[in-house]
């Protein structure tokens, strides 16, 4: 049996609009083997698709038939610390578990390049499958159907705090609000701000960060369709974040802070929204992880 890791993702950081994402210490874990059969099941709490339908066996069902095999079934548990719906790459963790531990299964007939590339073709967009694949602060841009994407460590002078409803919003709605055009300024204004932020995660620049972040592309639309959005924000501000952003297409919210400030910025900020009457939000701290997806060979629990 081999066990795929795989990191949380956040997109756009704000400015990065579908160009950006980074990998996050918050991990999936599945495990995989051949089987006979289709046996799907949850090693947690988290309802998962039992059938076809499960998105880690439909990837690797994907990558078997790319590779010329046939997949009649196969055994698979899920450990889901990603929440679902949320902002934080939770279909992406599923698409690259697939096909991560399906391409290791088949011998890696795929090297990381066609599996990026393959993983941006069925997401769609690789803002949250490359970052789950390389680690890192990941800029990415897709052309002709590849991937062409450079990874760099973020520095670790950065935490950042994780603000998770406890409701989804689906990618789909939150695209739907989103302008067709956008006037020259407002594309101006964000490729400056989304270059800075890749410079300034990377170098350890706190300063930059506040505008960085700044966006003018999908944060507006986005914030009427996450109940508090703004009164987190100023709070997060008031608090004393390097910069708050909406975590892919949201609920999720996340504040860069320094990082021996993070723990009790955390706290505050859970005290505060617990006064407003919102102690419902999860609140934790992570940091950028460097490595993306890995597989781990172990032992079946049948041996």
């Amino acid at each position: 049996m081999i066990r795929i890791q795989v990191p949380a993702t956040s997109a756009n950081l704000g400015s990065g609009f579908d160009a950006l994402g980074i990998a996050l210490s918050l991990y999936n874990q599945v495990w995989m083997e051949p089987s006979d059969t289709l046996q799907i099941s949850s090693r947690d709490a988290t309802e998962v698709p039992q059938d076809e339908h499960n998105l880690v066996y439909w990837a690797a069902k994907r990558l078997y038939e790319r590779c010329g095999h046939s997949l009649q079934g196969m055994r698979i548990e899920q450990e889901n610390n990603i929440p679902m719906a949320r902002g934080l790459g939770s279909s992406s963790a599923c698409i690259v578990a697939g096909l991560l531990g399906a391409n290791h299964l088949l011998g890696n007939p795929l090297n990381q390049q066609e599996l990026i590339d393959f993983a941006a073709e069925i997401e769609g967009h690789p803002d949250n499958t490359t970052p789950a694949l390389l680690g890192g602060l990941v800029t990415s841009a897709m052309e002709q159907g590849r991937v062409y994407s450079v990874s760099v460590p973020v520095s670790d002078k950065i935490r950042f705090a994780v603000f998770v409803p406890p409701f989804e919003l689906k990618t789909e709605k939150a695209r739907s609000v989103l302008p067709k055009e956008y006037s020259r300024e407002d594309a101006v204004y964000n490729l400056s701000r989304s270059a800075l932020m890749t410079a300034s995660l990377f170098s350890g620049n706190l300063e930059n960060l506040r505008v960085a972040v700044q966006d003018r592309i999908h944060q507006p639309y986005r914030k009427g369709l996450i109940d508090h959005c703004d009164k987190v924000f100023d709070l997060c501000e008031t608090l004393g974040s390097l910069g708050t952003y909406v975590s892919g297409a949201g609920p999720t919210i996340i504040a860069m802070v320094e990082a021996e400030q993070a723990q009790n910025f955390a706290q505050r900020a859970k005290a505060r929204m617990a006064e407003w009457g919102v102690a419902d939000w999860e609140i934790s701290v992570r940091s950028a992880e460097a490595h993306g997806a890995k597989v781990f060979e172990e032992a079946s629990k049948n041996e």
